[in-house]
């Protein structure tokens, strides 16, 4: 065997490669200093508007199916018990 293969920390250390640093701060991670949050609050809050809205239809449609259900038993009711008299 001619050649011995580099080391993890030469391969691997400062500098080697272009990785400088393989691990940014949490401040580069997260965007700079906030605008990445900003956007996913953004997002966040049309995600809540939309499954808000959601909600509030399937609630009348709900309320809507329920009031139906009731008027027919209701009707069934009187058919039953208006014809025997």
């Amino acid at each position: 065997m001619g050649s011995k293969a580099p080391t993890w920390s030469e391969q691997w250390g400062s500098g080697a490669n272009g990785y400088d640093n393989p691990m940014p701060s949490s401040k580069a991670r997260l965007g700079g200093g906030g605008s990445k949050m900003e956007e996913v609050k953004a997002v966040a809050s049309a995600g809540l508007d939309k499954a808000k809205a959601a909600a509030v239809v399937g609630a009348q449609k709900v309320k809507s199916g329920t009031s139906m259900g009731i008027k027919w038993v209701k009707n069934q009711y009187k058919k039953k018990y208006s014809s025997s008299k």
